[in-house]
């Protein structure tokens, strides 16, 4: 039952509750238009301290193809915040308006502050390079329906582990589910934090290795996840600029790889992903972003009780 509750981040909900979310998000997109009605006369609020195109617009298309209306802003400038306006402030005004709202703020912790504030459902956007539950959900739907399952998989984590707030959520995810083995293919200054390892040594018999290099590991992996070296996340630009192309996936690297291997990317990718690797039928990051408006749909209709 996830009527009236938050999504701050990725353990808020059971594996039963996701599973249950899996299975309407599937149903959503087998066939959408019998969905078309199910939120019409509520409102979303996208809260978009920080720039974004799919995130914000998967959730605006979410609640469109669900019949409901979004209002909202992107960027801070373009809110009360501007003017100093506290999150505390503007999460109580936007409840006087909306039924629901989704939250992308810098600063880590953002999302809990909001929704610790109001009783109108709060969904985590991205705080900082904290957590990013949604894109989780969108990852994990992706995942069950290329593998048929969460679980016994071997996935390649690649590129920023240390601020990439995608890699972080998903790995705390997917350490509830048994016998996953997570790659951990960085350069040491981009290294997983201590305790992104933990909650890998204290999941349900998961293990991992870390590698520097992907060739190491791409023999061998279920999946390949690429990120992009965030330039937003350096204090250095030169370190920026020296690390930026350090892991490039091309079509010679896939050739390394299983034929049943799939490579998944968050998106927005810079130069990690060579265009020439699109035409490969393994290349699932398109077909990810579309799946993260089948979840999204599901998500707003659970918490809005437009499920049951």
């Amino acid at each position: 039952m996830l009527q009236g509750r938050s999504l701050i981040e990725p353990l808020d909900f059971s594996v039963g509750e996701l599973d249950g979310l899996f299975r309407l998000s599937e149903e959503i997109a087998a066939a959408p238009e019998r969905y078309a009605g199910s939120c019409a006369g509520k409102l979303l609020a996208t809260l978009f301290y920080e720039p974004s195109t799919r995130t914000r617009f998967s959730f605006e298309a979410a609640m469109l193809r669900l019949g409901g209306k979004v209002i909202g802003f992107s960027g801070e400038a373009n809110s009360s915040a501007a003017k100093g306006e506290s999150i505390s402030d503007t999460i109580r005004t936007v409840a006087c308006y909306a039924d629901v709202a989704v939250i992308r703020h810098p600063k880590e912790g953002s999302a809990l502050v909001a929704a610790a504030c109001t009783d109108m459902p709060v969904i985590n956007g991205g705080d900082g390079g904290h957590q990013h539950p949604t894109q989780t959900l969108t990852d994990l739907l992706t995942i069950h329906r290329e593998k048929g399952r969460l679980d016994n998989l071997r996935i390649g984590l690649c590129g920023d582990l240390k601020f990439g707030r995608t890699v972080h959520s998903l790995i705390k995810a997917l350490s509830r589910y048994e016998g996953m083995e997570f790659c951990l293919i960085s350069p040491e200054e981009l290294a997983a934090p201590d305790y992104v390892v933990r909650d890998i040594k204290q999941g349900r018999g998961c293990k991992y290795v870390e590698a520097r290099h992907m060739k190491e590991v791409l023999g061998d992996v279920d999946i390949l996840y690429m990120t992009r070296v965030q330039k937003e996340r350096f204090f250095n630009e030169e370190d920026y600029l020296r690390l930026k192309d350090t892991y490039i996936l091309d079509a010679k690297k896939m050739s390394y790889a299983r034929d049943d291997m799939i490579v998944m990317h968050p998106l927005p990718r810079v130069n990690e992903i060579a265009p020439e690797v699109d035409k490969d039928p393994r290349a699932k990051y398109f077909d990810q972003a579309k799946n993260g408006m089948y979840v999204r749909m599901a998500l707003i209709m659970a918490l809005l009780g437009a499920a049951e």
